[in-house]
């Protein structure tokens, strides 16, 4: 089952920019044929991102093909997004989340 790893940033964030290099270096690390990875700048990507409202920067969004497994914000350091990013490729429990959340998986999904 293919995941669906978006951060969601602005490029005004500092915090995001430094996170960038850190983001796509966790995700090469894990199996490429079961991953989708995408960063979203919020604002570049608007029509993507749709009514959901991001305040805290980075935002991870995990979903899989059915079902959102998490959406948060993630502190920007390489062992968390490891450790998160592992634990949903081993575990297949939903998150509870809204229809932006799920709205936002669904147009990722289709960008695949």
């Amino acid at each position: 089952m293919t995941l669906h790893v978006a951060c969601l940033c602005a490029a005004w964030c500092r915090t995001c920019e430094n996170y960038r290099q850190v983001f796509e270096a966790a995700c090469a690390e894990l199996p490429q044929d079961r991953l989708h990875v995408r960063w979203i700048d919020i604002e570049d990507e608007a029509d993507l991102v749709g009514d959901l409202d991001i305040e805290t920067f980075p935002t991870l969004l995990i979903a899989d093909e059915k079902q959102v497994r998490f959406i948060g914000p993630l502190t920007p350091q390489p062992e968390t997004l490891r450790r998160v990013l592992r634990a949903h490729l081993a575990d297949a429990t939903p998150a509870r989340v809204g229809p932006e959340q799920l709205a936002l998986a669904a147009r990722l999904r289709a960008l695949a």
